[in-house]
């Protein structure tokens, strides 16, 4: 029998301390140590559950010497439950190196399930969950961005990404110009009191984040490409206008979102598209 240490992955409330589960909060009152990347967001935890552990920080600018400390204290046995800043530790954060390296010394790993915003916000989002890809937080610089947005370009499931509000708006209009206007959806406060889901495309999203207010945290859900090269192969290419607007409109989009993304696949104006739509009438 191993005489090293177990890692606890334990993912903590996105908001709502309720949503947290029995067997995290046991392995956190059993823990020789709780190694949380915000402390003072992880003792608000601990008190409302009167969870009396010790208590230290392991986060992006100290996970190199923390994480040796911690390997250390694994070796000698110690049980470790590791926490995010909210979520599932080594999603988007530093925990997946201590994860790794415990993996690699073959210290167990133990994973508990729990919440994590990604699922939460696509499963409400009402785009495709059948295939999707989780790209997190993109670079700052806005030449980094735009060239992963182009690799995610003809990414053909939905794209999910996350967002702090401050770059929000700039984060639309580079989604906007790399992959034009498809459907997409905001989630905000993921599980507080003021949660909300902005659902339309990226043009209309981008007017509301220029018109809103921004506050709180954002998953941005992007709808994927519809094939290889997204307009190749496509189950329109043999339709006139008026049947390619209404093969989007039966995929639920609003008339005046129906108009634009015909537009934009076919790569005409939107007003064509729509004289074609009142047409159509």
């Amino acid at each position: 029998m191993s005489d090293k240490g177990t890692l606890y992955i334990c993912p903590t409330p996105i908001g709502n301390l309720e949503d947290i589960t029995l067997r995290v909060l046991r392995v956190l009152r059993e823990a020789d140590l709780i190694a949380a990347e915000d402390t003072r967001r992880t003792l608000r935890l601990m008190n409302h559950y009167d969870i009396k552990a010790p208590l230290t920080s392991y986060y992006e600018h100290n996970r190199k010497k923390k994480g040796q400390h911690l390997l250390k204290l694994l070796g000698e046995g110690k049980r470790i439950a590791l926490v995010s800043d909210a979520g599932t530790p080594g999603v988007s954060d530093p925990g997946h190196e201590l994860i790794r390296d415990c993996i690699g010394l073959g210290i167990p790993v133990v994973s508990l399930p729990g919440p994590t915003a990604v699922m939460t916000a696509l499963v409400a989002s009402g785009l495709p969950t059948d295939r999707f890809f989780f790209q997190g937080f993109l670079p700052k610089a806005p030449g980094k961005r735009k060239d992963l947005l182009e690799e995610l370009k003809y990414q053909q499931g939905t794209i999910v990404l996350y967002a702090s509000p401050h770059g929000l708006a700039g984060l639309l209009e580079d989604c906007r110009g790399v992959l034009g206007d498809r459907r997409a959806v905001i989630a905000r406060e993921l599980t507080k009191r003021y949660e909300e889901y902005i659902r339309g495309t990226l043009d209309g999203l981008l007017d509301w984040a220029k018109k809103s207010k921004i506050k709180g945290e954002f998953v941005l859900m992007l709808e994927g490409a519809s094939g290889p090269g997204e307009e190749r192969n496509t189950p329109w290419e043999h339709m006139d206008i008026r049947e390619h607007l209404n093969w989007n409109m039966e995929k639920g989009l609003s008339k005046k979102e129906a108009i634009a993304e015909t537009a934009r696949q076919r790569k005409v104006p939107k007003r064509l598209v729509y004289a074609e739509s009142i047409e159509k009438k």
